[in-house]
């Protein structure tokens, strides 16, 4: 199983100014915990402007844009040693990755991170991602870790999204000040009612709340991987939520990640034309095989790598459409080539499916 986990500054802090670093500690047991179970972990945290207020020796908290990004140039750091110190204790390896909205928009940037994750996980290692607010202005913001993590769960395909928090889930109103809430277990489904309970913000610490929870579990259900909202200080929280405990609030996915891709994949607008031999056409119907380039016979079009194409069979009948891992200049040179002699023709590999299964929809 692959899970993104989110922890917000109120979990990292246990609710105080400074780094809570025993707390810090089991959460990565946690994290260890699963990846010798054989799951794949994705950790996006929060707290970098924190742990740079607090290694500057909590300097007035003015917070203009320029001291905001003082502060998390200096946190990321500290964060990260944190991190990796905590992390070479049960033997797990780390590796940072800094994002910002325009990775996410951007199908070249959206992909170089994927490809990045992938490398990581495929070793191993254990991604921190927070977002690099050291250089990102209001514009090229996504605005608040917990919708990072939500579109993270959709770069990766993750399987689950846990977003530890420090309250224990989603409450039929605000158990502050209604002492007769009573906590959801279950969302179904993202309604009116389900926002009416989102409440305000979260405390001076961090920049969420339960309203950023539940948009994050909207964006993230809808593309097919469930949410768990659960509270950080509940002992094996992680482990829990990944061995489907009922624990916190669990937002039920809309479909599956693949229906849920295929839609996507349908619903872009084709840059260009791929046409096939009629082996490849075969291989594609009878058996959804990733489509390769020495099956490919022809390139119409000007397209970049990560765009939706359309594929056609000899016969001119349009049977599929996917996500190219090549750009269009690249495919006409490997046109009819092994898989084993794309590096020679172009000096690099991008993988040896043109187009893989799992980013393919038959017609």
């Amino acid at each position: 199983m692959r899970v993104v986990l989110k922890l917000g500054t109120s979990v990292l802090t246990g609710g105080s100014d400074r780094l809570d670093r025993p707390r810090m500690v089991d959460l990565v047991r946690q994290i260890a915990a699963l990846q010798s179970g054989g799951h794949q972990v994705i950790l996006v945290t929060s707290a970098a402007v924190l742990a740079g207020w607090e290694a500057l020796g909590f300097p007035p908290r003015t917070r203009t844009v320029a001291e905001k990004q003082l502060l998390a140039a200096v946190g990321q750091g500290v964060l990260m040693h944190t991190y990796a110190t905590l992390a070479e204790i049960y033997g797990l390896k780390v590796a940072q990755v800094l994002l910002t909205a325009a990775d996410f928009r951007d199908r070249t940037r959206y992909l170089n991170a994927r490809t990045t994750l992938d490398s990581c996980l495929a070793r191993g290692v254990l991604p921190i991602i927070n977002e690099n607010d050291a250089v990102a202005t209001a514009q090229l913001k996504v605005g608040d870790n917990d919708t990072l993590s939500a579109f993270v769960a959709n770069l990766a395909e993750a399987d689950l999204l846990v977003i530890l928090t420090d309250a224990p889930g989603l409450y039929t109103a605000d158990p502050r000040t209604h002492p007769d809430a009573v906590l959801i277990p279950e969302v179904s489904s993202i309604d009116a009612s389900v926002w009416a309970l989102a409440g305000g913000a979260g405390s001076h610490r961090g920049t969420g709340g339960m309203h950023t929870k539940i948009q994050a579990a909207e964006i993230a259900t809808r593309a097919g991987t469930p949410v768990i909202v659960a509270p950080g200080d509940a002992e094996n929280a992680l482990l829990r939520a990944a061995a489907g405990e009922a624990i916190g609030t669990r937002f039920v996915a809309g479909g599956s990640r693949l229906e849920a891709r295929k839609r996507w994949i349908l619903a872009e607008i084709a840059s260009g034309r791929v046409l096939l031999d009629e082996g490849a056409a075969s291989a594609l119907r009878q058996r959804g095989s990733s489509l390769l380039a020495v099956g490919v016979r022809g390139v119409e079009g000007d397209f970049e790598r990560g765009h939706t194409v359309r594929l056609f069979a000899p016969s001119g009948e349009e049977i599929a459409r996917g996500l190219t891992r090549y750009r269009s200049a690249d495919l006409r040179r490997i046109v009819g080539l092994r898989s084993s002699a794309i590096e020679a023709a172009l000096g690099f590999n991008q993988g040896p499916e043109v187009v893989h299964r799992d980013d393919l929809v038959l017609l």
